[in-house]
């Protein structure tokens, strides 16, 4: 995997663990940051041998600060990067679940990064917002459109109108997370979560994302479910498809093949 300056990376099993590398700016990113994230997230999509990841910041005051607007006004290099904040908030093509676990402030683009994530488990010190109104911005890069589908039109707009700050525990309440430990159980929670998901078929778990996510593009249940999903198909003529009946008939654990 890659590592420059900017990025960690550690592979545990069938885990990638990705770390925002910039403690000292609190882990704000800038595009040199965003796009080797989108090379490391290029890497995980295609490598068949890394079914989940784990993304996290580096140091125990931030996940992600957002965008380093420092950068930016001092005349830093400006060049977009496609796959966006972290390498994840434009990505609409990674059907491979990542997680993002969340040690302390998430605002802006770093709760954009959050949000782009199948599940989020946060430690108890964990700060989230979308703060853009409070400085004449917006949050343009999917927030806008992610946490109202997430928690609810109302909630959302509660959060987006004010930019106020919400902590971990009303962020499990208001839906947008799925679990809060102390800071010093974060990463194992997180890898607790990853193994779960590891457990089951990877081709199941990709179908599953695709289809619900794929799905969301139509508010019609109807057309939803009608809908012809590429990846059922692959799923049904994938060896797991024979080995998870196989292995559960024989009483053993499933052998997945990663395909």
């Amino acid at each position: 995997m890659i590592e420059s300056e900017f990025v960690n990376t550690k592979i545990d099993g069938k885990v990638l663990i990705v770390e925002i590398n910039r403690p000292e700016k609190m882990n704000a990113v800038h595009p040199p940051a965003n796009r080797d994230l989108g090379e490391v997230f290029d890497k995980f999509a295609e490598d068949k041998d890394l079914w989940v990841a784990i993304i996290t910041g580096a140091g125990d005051r931030a996940f992600c600060a957002g965008n380093d607007l420092r950068y930016q006004a001092e005349g830093g290099e400006m060049f977009p990067v496609p796959s966006g904040f972290g390498g994840l908030t434009n990505r609409y093509d990674l059907f491979k679940p990542v997680i993002a676990a969340v040690n302390g402030v998430a605002m802006g683009g770093g709760f954009e990064i959050a949000l782009a994530c199948d599940l989020i488990i946060a430690s108890d010190n964990a700060r989230f917002a979308l703060p853009e109104p409070k400085v004449g911005l917006a949050a343009l890069a999917g927030g806008l459109h992610r946490l109202p589908r997430q928690i609810g039109l109302k909630q959302a707009m509660g959060m987006m109108l004010t930019g106020r700050h919400v902590m971990a525990g009303e962020g499990k309440e208001l839906g947008f997370i799925n679990e809060v430990v102390p800071q010093a159980e974060l990463m194992d929670a997180a890898m607790r979560w990853a193994g779960m998901i590891a457990e089951c078929s990877p081709s199941s778990v990709r179908t599953t994302k695709e289809v619900a996510m794929k799905g969301l593009d139509t508010a019609n249940f109807e057309e939803a479910f009608s809908m012809r999903y590429d990846a059922i198909g692959r799923m049904l003529k994938g060896p797991d498809f024979i080995e998870g009946p196989l292995a559960f008939a024989q009483k053993r654990k499933p052998n997945w093949s990663g395909e």
